[in-house]
């Protein structure tokens, strides 16, 4: 292999045989850029490791790191500090990319040119819905075409939407110069721990140059039983999102942009866990009114993409006055969403999930109401 790597994937793996040699093969379908593959070993007990070495054995691009267990973000920073490439992206074993990813995205950067290469390259990614059944399909992630940055590179001042939706980490690429001066790693915690929420703002918030490519490479299996996002304690996404919160407060950044869609987010996480009874858990309410705590109020009544119920609730959690909130900013938002999933996803899926959307919205709401009745 040459001396100079353009990328290294890493790829944190624990007990994912199922997926794993897809998740690799589809790796090694890139071939116009030097690569290594970082395969690191977080002490599985099925059959991951043998996988690992069957593709070591077969592609020399391919480095198997064999380690006790510890978890995503130790995994990742291991791989990160054995890495040579001029970029790092991580792969997680359970997903796939589509063939010349790497390729494709490395040669973008260059693009820029070889002695300004950006910081962050990043991209949309394919939802692979309902994985492993019948009803499988590929669906437009909820911010393709949405990030219109006005110039290319750009800042999250320029693009606050790139940090709004889901983490995504993996769906880019980091110059690795970058993540080393900034002395960026992950949290390391038991398990996946949810760490790609901090990692995301401090990537993506520290970057001087981020440049997207509106086109989707990576294939994201949602929801598999036993992932982290299916399996994890409601307290999490409370945890992880004060992480973030931090990270906002550390850099100073007071920009309207970026505290709305960490907002946004902090919302998100909070209906999910309405949704699943959280304010009959004492403790995880208080967690909803600490976190609503650090969002002023501008902030909050600006999110016409949040219900004025939930915002309303915010306010109460965090012992504030409730004041006027409007409806309309939000009809209209639920308005414009639909016609953007339509023309995303088609007007079946688009339908279907609004649908879903506004049952669990109702839901929301109901409980809010009992909750506010009860208090």
């Amino acid at each position: 292999m040459s001396e100079q790597v353009d990328v290294s994937v890493i790829l944190p793996i624990y007990n994912t045989e199922k997926f794993l040699d897809q998740a690799l093969t589809s790796a090694e379908q890139n071939d116009r850029i030097n690569l290594e593959i970082i395969a690191v070993n977080d002490g599985s007990t099925d059959s991951s490791l043998e996988i690992m070495r069957a593709h070591e054995s077969r592609d020399p691009r391919v480095r198997v790191i064999d380690k006790p267990n510890q978890g995503y973000g130790a995994s990742v920073n291991r791989g990160f500090s054995e890495a040579r490439g001029t970029y790092l992206a991580i792969l997680e074993p359970d997903d796939y990319v589509m063939p010349h990813m790497y390729d494709d995205l490395f040669e973008f950067a260059k693009g820029f040119g070889e002695e300004s290469l950006p910081d962050v390259v990043k991209t949309p990614y394919w939802r692979i819905w309902m994985p492993g059944t019948p009803e499988e399909r590929r669906l437009n992630c909820a911010y393709y075409s949405r990030i219109r940055p006005p110039h290319q590179p750009f800042t999250v001042f320029d693009c606050p939407r790139v940090v709004q939706h889901h983490p995504s980490i993996w769906s880019a690429i980091y110059r690795r110069g970058f993540i080393e001066d900034k002395g960026i790693r992950f949290k390391e915690l038991p398990g996946a721990g949810w760490v790609d929420n901090p990692f995301l703002f401090e990537t993506m918030c520290q970057a001087e140059s981020i440049v997207y490519k509106n086109v989707p490479y990576y294939c994201y299996r949602e929801d598999l039983p036993g992932s982290s996002s299916a399996t994890r304690v409601l307290s999490l996404s409370f945890e992880r999102w004060n992480d973030m919160a931090d990270v906002v407060d550390r850099l100073k950044i007071t920009d309207r942009g970026v505290l709305k869609a960490l907002a946004t987010i902090a919302f998100r996480y909070a209906g999910e866990a309405i949704g699943r009874g959280a304010l009959e858990d004492d403790e995880l309410t208080e967690a909803m009114g600490q976190m609503f705590s650090r969002i002023d109020d501008e902030t909050i009544l600006s999110l016409e993409n949040v219900s004025p119920q939930l915002r309303a609730l915010a306010f109460r959690l965090s012992g504030r006055p409730v004041p006027p909130i409007s409806k309309v900013g939000y009809l209209k938002g639920l308005l414009s969403e639909f016609a953007y999933s339509i023309k995303i996803n088609g007007i079946g899926f688009a339908a279907m999930q609004t649908s879903v959307y506004l049952r669990r919205r109702n839901a929301q709401d109901k409980q809010s109401e009992t909750y506010v009745d009860r208090t």
